[in-house]
């Protein structure tokens, strides 16, 4: 932006704008009463705006409520903005007046202003293109931001499917490669019964395709669109043809799977669709964070740790240290799952502060749904290209752990009973000794017995270790 200014009146008074801003007073006022985070909104909401505004525009030119001309220079300038062309024009922060009506004027001015240039006019003039009467026309930001979160969501959807679908395939990919190596299970952090690696990393992958199934059960609710509802949801100032032509057009458009709301009321009151959907993502983080933390663990030593597996050198890990490689892929994808779990409670906690006919809490709403889909897309994307694909199996040290698991010993509790067997992992711990060791040397059981009652492979199975029955 130049120094140069010109100046532009509202409601409120005469305010100078940056003579080469596509902004408007409006936005201008925006700017100075929200200095807060120096965040920018997300061009992905920006474009779930513009979509809108398009849809409208062809909506009105369709009914003769816009006069064509006016329309198609709309429609002209809304395709550059989803270009990209106009991106530095979109500038009020993050956090702002409640219900997102500076970042809907802020839209409104930009369309306007380009529509008029189009039309040979100047910006600033709004002739004969008005951000109010023209592009906002049977809008209001309240019907206008909750329609844009339900799109910005369901467009991101594609390229969270997308990263996580990847993720899970190579985690399966994986599971396959892995099934013959026999490891120590751990619950508690203490010896378990013994499992597949390749059952492990089988488990990741169902893990992410039940999260994506309850996503997209999520997102189906995001569908209903409340455009049209207009101020409070009765739909005052709008045509009674105006939903459906919207939900044509913006299907579309966006090539997303849309339907005119059947209560416009309800859609506006409730955050709880928006909600439910963020609540969706939180779970994916979570269990994300989860698998994160498997391999960091499954990862340690090389020395002192399980050292079970090897995760591919993607940096140094230490400025101190010579040699030293960390998880941190791994590491990185932790903290993206602790940004969106606290990204929820934001949402959360906004959508219950709605009050009558509107949650004024939308802005933050969509920006925290919106980021969180963008951050975990990109982190899944990363921790597959760059982890899980490279990954390997330390197959020794997995066999030198199961063997010395205390918690072998469980597989004769059929044969010989609990509290014998107790007894056997109690001694096999306090006197150092493998418990096949132990089990033989004490001829707990018959010689011909002792490999198949302990065969670590049929203990990663359901069954009965040596039988269907054991003895006493």
């Amino acid at each position: 932006m130049t120094s140069a200014t010109r100046s532009e009146k509202d409601p409120l008074g005469p305010l100078d704008v940056p003579a080469d801003a596509y902004y408007g007073v409006q936005t201008q006022r925006a700017l100075q009463n929200f200095p807060i985070s120096g965040l920018k909104p997300l061009r992905e909401f920006v474009r779930a705006v513009v979509w809108i505004k398009k849809a409208a525009a062809l909506t009105h030119k369709e009914t003769g409520r816009l006069d064509a001309k006016l329309a198609d220079a709309i429609v002209a300038a809304a395709d550059e903005v989803l270009a990209g062309t106009h991106d530095a024009h979109f500038v009020v922060d993050v956090y702002q007046a409640g219900a997102g009506t500076s970042h809907n004027m802020n839209c409104n001015e930009v369309l306007a202003n380009r529509a008029n240039e189009l039309l040979g006019g100047k910006r600033g003039e709004y002739k004969p293109v008005h951000p109010n009467d023209h592009v906002n026309m049977a809008q209001s930001t309240n019907d206008v931001i909750p329609t844009a979160i339900r799109l910005g969501a369901l467009d991101l959807l594609a390229m969270l499917e997308r990263s996580f679908t990847g993720l899970r395939d190579a985690f399966a990919a994986k599971g396959r490669e892995f099934d013959g190596i026999m490891k120590a299970g751990r619950t508690h952090l203490q010896d378990a019964m013994p499992i597949r690696l390749g059952q492990e990393f089988t488990a990741y992958a169902g893990t992410i395709d039940r999260n994506l199934a309850r996503i997209r059960q999520a997102a189906d609710y995001l569908r209903d669109l409340g455009i049209g509802g207009s101020a409070v949801g009765t739909g005052v100032n709008v045509e009674p043809e105006y939903p459906a032509l919207m939900n044509k057009y913006l299907k579309q458009i966006t090539g997303l799977d849309l339907r005119a709301g059947a209560d416009r009321i309800q859609l506006m009151q409730s955050m709880g669709d928006a909600a439910a959907f963020m609540s969706a993502i939180r779970v994916l983080a979570i269990d994300l964070g989860k698998i994160a933390n498997d391999l960091r663990l499954m990862v340690s030593g090389p020395r002192t740790g399980l050292d079970e597996i090897a995760l591919p050198a993607v940096q140094p890990g230490s400025s101190i240290m010579p040699g030293k490689i960390n998880p941190s892929v791994a590491e990185m994808v932790n903290q993206v799952c602790f940004q969106v779990i606290g990204n929820d409670a934001c949402v959360a906690a906004a959508a219950e502060a709605g009050q009558l006919e509107l949650n004024v809490m939308m802005p933050v709403i969509a920006h925290n749904i919106m980021f969180s889909m963008i951050i975990l897309s990109n982190a899944a994307a990363v921790l597959n290209e760059r982890c899980v694909a490279g990954i390997t199996a330390n197959r020794a040290q997995c066999e030198y752990w199961v063997e010395r698991s205390a918690a072998l010993a469980t597989a004769l509790a059929p044969q010989i009973g609990y509290a014998k067997a107790a007894e056997i992992s109690k001694r096999s711990v306090k006197e150092n000794v493998l418990i096949r060791e132990l089990v033989k040397r004490e001829q707990v059981l018959p010689a011909d017995q002792i490999d198949d009652v302990l065969d670590l492979r049929k203990m990663t199975e359901i069954g009965v270790p040596g039988g269907k029955h054991g003895g006493g």
